[in-house]
């Protein structure tokens, strides 16, 4: 009877402590679904969390404002470009020959007045030195002693002629006159051809016959001036570079084999390695008629408007030349530098308030000769930073290296 009691006794115990620990378990399972259902809400409303290019996550650099000073900033627009194709080529500015003028002395003279400076903008016709020449003084000397004896010649003629018609003279005298005269017109003219082979005015400034001022043919800046004071003056050299600068042609060189997609008068967008983030608008006006045997390439002339002075002869230059008329969809590009390589992709740098950048993830395209198409992560005419951005991703990384040593 005893231990039939104390057996119903145990049963009910663990029947009891069954009960207890299945109803702390629901409660684990309970609090466990509302802290998922939580983190759930937390993680929808959080901004970390956010998607807005694609999946990919933007981060923000924030530069110290020392390190800021420092850095040299300049930002471009990221543009729409025509689609398709095209073609890219290489070349250098040159002035248009057509307005272009070395300027030397005609003849051995001696620099005695300098009248303008390198970068000077003249006219035409105006004087750029004052020049003295032995032969000029000897040649205009010996054209004003010609000049003399043809009107003494001619007055003495004149003269006979009267003293003929009233039979003073004899008609043999008159004609010795007559060949005195001839013969004085003939010296002046060979004194005056003499003179102007030369290439000098025959009038000289100032009285003094040995001088004559050298002007320019044409009117543009001094891109260079040789010339300098006492300076013997070689005939085979020239003292003075003047050309105008309002336009510029490119001359690049294009493979043969996409040559003939190439029509005058067709547009072409340049880029510059001496003047990032800027791109400039040509038109094609000369396609060459040979292949270089060497390069396989035919010259291609672009020309270039030039008002605002910004571009300069010697300047390499790339064109990107449409390849079809039609072409594709238009393209996002940007210039070339200002993609970066950071964390094993490509990155642009987008300014946001003072010190702090966007580092945005973004997809690299094909190169369009010193612009790049971004082919997502970027839209038109978001800003992104052009020259600094190589600096830009030297101080995220340095940041980064950080977070992780610290983090360790």
């Amino acid at each position: 009877m005893r231990w039939t009691i104390w057996m119903t006794g145990l049963a009910l115990a663990v029947t009891l402590a069954g009960c207890q620990g299945g109803e702390k378990e629901e409660a684990t399972a309970e609090h466990k679904e509302e802290a998922a259902a939580e983190h759930k809400e937390e993680a929808e409303h959080s901004p970390a969390e956010a998607d807005p290019h694609e999946g990919e996550e933007s981060a923000l650099l924030e530069v110290d404002a020392e390190v800021l000073r420092d850095l040299k900033i300049t930002t471009f627009p990221a543009e729409l470009r025509a689609g398709g194709e095209g073609i890219v080529a290489l070349g250098e500015l040159k002035v248009d020959e057509k307005t272009y003028a070395e300027v030397g002395a005609p003849i051995t003279a001696r620099v005695v007045g300098l009248a303008v400076d390198p970068g000077q903008v003249v006219r035409r016709g105006q004087t750029l030195a004052e020049l003295q020449s032995v032969e000029l003084g000897r040649a205009r000397a010996e054209r004003t002693a010609a000049r003399a004896r043809a009107d003494l010649a001619r007055k003495t003629l004149e003269r006979k002629r009267g003293l003929a018609e009233e039979r003073i003279v004899s008609r043999g005298e008159l004609q010795r006159a007559e060949a005195d005269t001839a013969a004085a017109e003939a010296e002046l003219q060979a004194a005056e051809a003499a003179l102007a082979a030369l290439g000098v005015p025959g009038e000289s400034p100032g009285g003094d016959i040995s001088r004559f001022s050298l002007r320019s043919p044409v009117s543009g800046t001094v891109l260079e001036r040789t010339a300098v004071q006492g300076q013997e003056a070689d005939p085979s050299r020239p003292l003075f570079r003047i050309a105008d600068l309002s336009h510029l042609w490119l001359v690049v060189q294009a493979p043969e084999r996409d040559v003939a997609k190439v029509r005058e008068g067709a547009a072409a967008r340049i880029s510059l390695a001496g003047l990032p983030g800027q791109s400039f608008t040509g038109k094609v006006s000369w396609i060459g008629e040979e292949v270089d045997a060497h390069t396989r390439t035919v010259p291609v002339r672009i020309v270039l408007p030039n008002g605002e002075g910004r571009l300069r002869p010697g300047m390499f230059a790339t064109a990107s030349l449409s390849a079809s008329e039609e072409g594709g969809p238009p393209v996002v590009a940007v210039p070339a530098t200002a993609l970066q390589r950071l964390d094993d992709q490509w990155v642009v740098f987008l300014p946001r308030e003072e010190g702090h950048f966007e580092v945005r993830p973004v997809e690299r395209g094909r190169d369009l000769g010193g612009e790049v198409v971004v082919l997502s992560g970027l839209k038109p005419g978001e800003l992104v930073v052009v020259e600094g951005a190589f600096l830009l991703r030297a101080e995220a990384e340095k940041k980064e290296g950080g977070a992780e040593h610290h983090h360790h």
